[in-house]
């Protein structure tokens, strides 16, 4: 092994270690930054006091905030990953002139006209179906705008399932519904889990949203009632800011850790190999 090639891998491995090095420290610091009494922007050995989590206990709507992004997360999920797998079947199985072209367009249509520059017509629609201040609202809006990108991915996965398991369920006498529940669904479970862990992520993070339909500071979610923890003077508030952004953090890692042990990477369309 000559010099330059030994030079050569000592460079690549220190470029791959300042790397990491640039992605962790933000972690390094929310993990450490909320045990700290007075934490600042420097990640430093915590001297584990919580009495930053009892502040943010007594914060009227922190946790409440938590539980409303819960309920808009798993209410979109449900919707998107229920809706966009009858969606899928039928596009994969019901063969219709234009049907390729119809999906692509609406994969389009959905990148285009994103939530901000619809923002507009959804909130008069919003106003005249009585929907402001209200989390079903705003789930059924959070789910038409991820259903297009929900069926397009899913789509892929029905087109990968057997064939002949339907054909045989159908000679027994089963109906369309139920060769979708019994036969179609349990093959593609973790196309739906891969559907289910993009919608929550995607509403877990939404701000715009919520933020023009939800008037009532107790009805907003976490990613909206974290911009308030500010000081009067505009400032950022560490302590408050760095608590609550660990609590936000904790379910949508619960929610990968529980995916990744059960499926791993091992999402494949129809049958799990």
């Amino acid at each position: 092994m000559t010099t330059r090639h030994v030079l050569g891998r000592i460079g690549f491995y220190t470029l791959i270690a300042v790397v990491l090095a640039f992605f962790a420290l933000p972690l390094l610091w929310l993990a450490s930054a909320p045990f700290t009494a007075d934490p600042t922007y420097e990640v430093k050995v915590p001297d584990f006091s919580l009495a930053n989590f009892q502040t943010i206990l007594e914060h009227p709507y922190a946790l409440g905030s938590l539980v409303n992004s819960l309920i808009l997360s798993i209410g979109t999920a449900v919707l998107v990953v229920a809706f966009a797998a009858l969606a899928a079947y039928a596009l994969s199985r019901v063969r219709i002139p234009g049907r390729d072209a119809l999906l692509y367009a609406l994969l389009l249509l959905s990148s285009i006209i994103t939530g901000t520059a619809a923002m507009v017509p959804i909130f008069q629609l919003a106003v005249e179906l009585n929907l402001i201040d209200t989390h079903f609202g705003l789930v059924l809006i959070l789910t038409g705008g991820l259903l297009p990108a929900a069926i397009f991915m899913l789509k892929d996965f029905m087109d990968a399932t057997p064939k002949s398991y339907e054909e045989s369920a159908r000679v027994f006498g089963a109906s369309p519904l139920q060769i979708v529940g019994h036969v179609v669904i349990p093959l593609v479970r973790p196309g739906l889990a891969t559907i289910a862990v993009w919608a929550v992520a995607n509403v877990w993070g939404n701000f715009l949203m919520p933020y023009l339909l939800l008037r009532d500071v107790e009805q907003q979610p976490a990613a909206v009632i974290i911009y308030t923890l500010y000081t009067e003077g505009g400032q950022a508030d560490l302590r408050l800011l760095s608590t609550f952004g660990l609590l936000y953090s904790v379910p949508v890692v619960i929610m990968y850790l529980f995916v990744s042990k059960k499926y791993g990477f091992r999402f494949h369309g129809g049958i799990k190999r």
